[in-house]
């Protein structure tokens, strides 16, 4: 006959307040934003973004002084027109910053881990894109911040109508950031390694740029302007521009482009599927990572 002994080694069930998803949510999406600006980790991981985002800031403090100087208020670079103008600054900062986010994970199986605890898989790819989105949104909204702030300081005439166009273009900011960090993303997910994800993101961009103004100049050519407009929904920055001017009343910053209120909403309407398909992607695609 066998005798069991059961020893009490001071293990005790937790008894503290349980935080939630919504604690969950925030810790993801904190860590996730530091890491998209190179917090937290060793200082070669933040030459990058707080390089770029210098050379963001550099064409609003330069217009600024200008128009200090000049007393021209017209010098002042128009605000929703400024992630048009610096497209390839923003272009490299996702690049560079979103297979941080999407890939490294994969790269070092370490999705499962995340998962084995009370992580829902949406709740892991929200708090991702939300992160994402909030690291664009400070590169691009910092410099049009500080437009708006030196044209105050310089006295430009009819301070009301310069508060619309700043507001309108943080709209702007906030539309172009959401629809690049899904792409980024995206893109970034299916490449583990952080140079072919580099690569991947600038690709898609160049191409894509390089799509739309061959198709347009050939429709230009024929003087078919309604396809050179239209053929400007295939990316991404000329799309969320066709939101800011048609919808949000900005000054035009591109030249090929649909005309009327309908354009507006059939980019808005884009950029909305472009959203929910990414995160519908990325939930798949991390979702399978976490079952292997």
């Amino acid at each position: 006959m066998t005798v069991s002994t059961i020893h009490d080694i001071g293990y005790r069930h937790y008894e503290g307040r349980r935080l939630g998803r919504g604690y969950v949510l925030r810790s993801l999406f904190v860590h996730n934003l530091r890491a998209a600006y190179g917090l937290g980790r060793p200082a070669r991981a933040k030459v990058m973004p707080f390089l770029l985002l210098a050379v963001m800031m550099l064409p609003s403090v330069g217009s600024v002084a200008a128009v200090a100087i000049t007393k021209e208020p017209r010098g002042l670079i128009p605000y929703a027109a400024y992630a048009n103008i610096l497209q390839v600054v923003i272009a490299i900062f996702l690049a560079t910053q979103a297979p941080v986010l999407a890939s490294r994970e994969l790269r070092f199986h370490v999705v499962p881990l995340y998962f084995s605890r009370p992580v829902g898989h949406l709740d892991f790819v929200l708090a991702k894109l939300a992160a994402m989105t909030t690291a664009l949104l400070a590169l691009l909204t910092l410099p049009v911040t500080l437009l708006y702030v030196g044209g105050l300081v310089t006295k430009v005439p009819d301070s009301g109508e310069h508060l619309v166009r700043y507001l309108t273009a943080l709209v702007g900011c906030a539309l172009f950031a959401v629809v690049l960090a899904s792409i980024g993303l995206v893109v970034s997910a299916f490449t583990p390694r952080r140079g072919f994800g580099v690569a991947a993101v600038i690709a898609v961009y160049m191409l894509s740029s390089a799509f739309v103004v061959i198709v347009q100049g050939l429709a230009e050519m024929r003087t078919n302007f309604t396809l050179a407009g239209w053929v400007g929904l295939l990316t991404p920055f000329n799309l969320v521009d066709i939101v800011q001017v048609r919808l949000l009343g900005a000054p035009r910053s591109s030249a090929a482009m649909p005309e009327g209120t309908l354009a507006g909403m059939v980019a808005l309407a884009v950029c909305a599927a472009l959203v929910a398909g990414s995160t519908a992607v990325l939930y798949a695609r991390f979702r399978k990572a976490g079952l292997s």
